[in-house]
């Protein structure tokens, strides 16, 4: 399965929320692989396999699975976390690009890619999965405004 949805982040046309900028986006998406409890109801633990400057590799400890990812990332352009397969799930990946069509028209797009079927019954339960994504995905954006606000993001 493939899925992608774009999340308006600036709205001018909505004074009650507050634009952000690139750089702001940045590092609340930074505190999304930094600091992935926030992020993710149900992550126990996040160990830090490798780092360097160009990626990282994870342990996430959900208590009954452990999953493991390579965060790879172009700073204020785009973060990619590739799920590797294991038991209880087939892996997968997500790539979450800055998207900025004109000064302060600020997005993200969310890219899904995945082994599930499109078809029969996968079919039915991948329409499920898309929705969990997007509300996950709006939560992230609501999660980084709350820390931005709280000035727990620096």
């Amino acid at each position: 399965m493939n899925f992608e949805h774009l999340v308006q982040i600036n709205d001018p046309a909505n004074p009650m929320l507050e634009s952000l900028s690139r750089e702001q986006l940045w590092r609340g998406l930074w505190q999304r692989v930094e600091n992935p409890m926030i992020f993710l109801p149900g992550l126990e633990t996040c160990d830090f396999l490798e780092r360097d400057e160009l990626a990282l590799v994870r342990q996430l400890d959900f208590g009954n699975a452990c999953i493991r990812d390579r965060v790879t990332f172009a700073e204020q352009q785009w973060l990619r976390f590739e799920i590797e397969p294991g038991p209880g799930h087939a892996g997968g990946i997500l790539t979450i690009t800055l998207e900025e069509p004109q000064p302060e028209a600020l997005f993200l797009r969310f890219n899904y890619s995945t082994t599930m079927a499109l078809d029969g019954e996968d079919g039915r339960y991948a329409e499920y999965v898309k929705s969990a994504y997007r509300e996950s995905d709006l939560e992230t954006v609501r999660v980084i405004r709350l820390l931005l606000a709280e000035g727990s993001v620096q």
